[in-house]
């Protein structure tokens, strides 16, 4: 007889309190990981992901190219049928921001993002990063989950499944979406997919005046005894209908969110309540104007508001045991626009988005830095693809999903390199046979994190599915 059936007709009592300890033994299984032995040792223990949504420029941030200023306004040739996504094959458009060097490296980088000229020595950047598809939902989906369609885990999805969770107060994988809304697939790039339910993101709005849906009751009738014989029944109840359902994740799941959220209902306000952090921190991470009034237009303190805000909950996140933290800029085809598709006006959008962004990034580095906590937390910088070299219209740029940036940053990333170079338009990888994709990148993280990323496997519709489909190699060369 299967020891649930036993229990099960020992008695509805007896049943539903021997229910709960197997679900505790279960739970604590799941919270040590998929990976009960890492497979090397490990350099990292936590990751932040910090994506811009909508295709930012790499030729306008990071990538430097003096061949698009020699030759700016002169008609594009790239010797080659270019397939544009709308119409940016203008004239070669050279970048409305200036570069200049920073750091003992010397890196190039442009002036909308210099507060991250005192961290580049920590930084790798990847300038030959490329696509597959210039189509936002497919690439945003390529970056995040490591396939252009859905129905699969996120990155933090897979990291969550197989290392869990640090402190079991919050969640292992945490989601700080865009205020203004989603960006391409929205959740979908955090969800959990065929791994347990229980390793999918939790979105948390930090500027909201309820961060977290349904965290904390607000009736008035709702009171801490009613709160807790409430949870007494809901468990009950569940216990019966797992009994039924052996096998079934998503009710195990449903319940450890229950378990999850009654701990953070002590737990979370206070990771999220940033009062009373030092006034020169919040000024660092541009949070020294909160309660300001904005215009209508973007603008750069309004971005640096916003995004300092979730780059510091993140920092109070990853020093309380979060594990995977990420971010996000921009929300999906926003008009007058917010995110970072700039096909009408590269200086008018990129310009305040990529200020803001540096602001609460380069506070980010530094105080992880300075804590101690970089040396085993991996940063990372992305976005779904690039912008094209030439012209839309006479100030924007076309997608380009042949070549872009990717940058790391803290544990185990060796710092103050850039690794692979495009070409000298910005066009496409300079080695057009040996470019990096992202399925290097997650095998890179998961190889610092201690974990080999085609061991990691999940058998799902007969395939062996894995973060990096059946491609990816660990890039050597950027690790320390």
């Amino acid at each position: 007889m299967h020891r649930r059936e036993f229990i099960s007709q020992a008695g509805t009592n007896f049943g539903a309190l021997a229910l709960a300890a197997m679900l505790h033994e279960d739970s604590f299984a799941e919270s040590t990981g998929a990976v009960q032995v890492l497979h090397r040792p490990p350099k990292a223990k936590r990751v932040v992901q910090l994506f811009m949504g909508g295709a930012a420029s790499h030729i306008d941030l990071w990538d430097h190219k003096p061949m698009l200023e020699k030759h700016h306004g002169e008609k594009s040739d790239f010797g080659e049928h270019v397939e544009a996504f709308q119409n940016g094959l203008g004239p070669w458009m050279k970048s409305p921001f200036k570069f200049s060097p920073h750091g003992q490296s010397g890196k190039m980088i442009s002036e909308v993002v210099a507060p991250l000229g005192e961290c580049v020595d920590d930084i790798a950047f990847i300038h030959n990063m490329k696509g597959k598809t210039g189509v936002h939902s497919q690439a945003t989906y390529l970056q995040a989950t490591g396939f252009q369609r859905p129905g699969f885990p996120g990155m933090g999805s897979w990291v969550s499944y197989a290392l869990g969770s640090i402190n079991e107060n919050l969640p292992t994988f945490v989601v700080l979406p865009d205020h203004r809304g989603f960006a391409s697939n929205g959740p979908k790039n955090w969800g959990s997919a065929f791994l347990p339910a229980s390793s999918q993101g939790t979105a948390i709005f930090p500027q909201r005046d309820n961060p977290i849906d349904d965290l904390l009751p607000h009736a008035e009738f709702v009171t801490k005894s009613s709160d807790r014989d409430g949870l007494e029944l809901l468990n009950q109840i569940n216990g019966q209908y797992q009994n039924e359902r052996l096998g079934d994740s998503r009710l195990k799941a449903r319940i450890r969110s229950y378990e999850l959220a009654a701990r953070m209902q002590l737990s979370a306000p206070e990771a999220l309540d940033i009062s009373g952090e030092p006034k020169h921190v919040m000024k660092m991470y541009g949070l020294d104007r909160i309660g300001a009034t904005y215009p209508d237009t973007i603008n750069a303190p309004e971005e640096a508001e916003y995004f300092g805000r979730k780059c510091l909950i993140a920092r109070r996140l990853l020093e309380r045991g979060v594990r995977f933290v990420q971010i996000w800029s921009g929300n999906d085809n926003s008009f007058p626009r917010r995110n970072w598709d700039s096909h009408e006006d590269i200086e008018r959008d990129h310009g305040p988005l990529a200020r803001g962004m540096a602001v609460g990034t380069a506070a980010l580095l530094k105080d992880l830095k300075q804590s101690g906590l970089l040396e085993d937390t991996i940063v990372l910088w992305t976005t779904e693809f690039g912008r094209m070299p030439s012209t839309q219209g006479s100030k924007g740029r076309d997608h380009n999903p042949y070549v872009f940036t990717n940058w790391l940053c803290g544990g185990g990333i060796k710092g103050g390199i850039s690794h692979g170079p495009s070409d000298e338009w910005g066009y496409k990888p300079l080695h057009r046979s040996n470019p990096t994709e992202v399925y290097d990148v997650h095998a890179t993280i998961l190889h610092l994190l201690g974990i080999d990323h085609k061991r990691l496997t999940v058998l799902n519709d007969g395939i062996d599915r894995r973060l990096t489909d059946v491609h990816g190699h660990v890039i050597q060369e950027i690790i320390a």
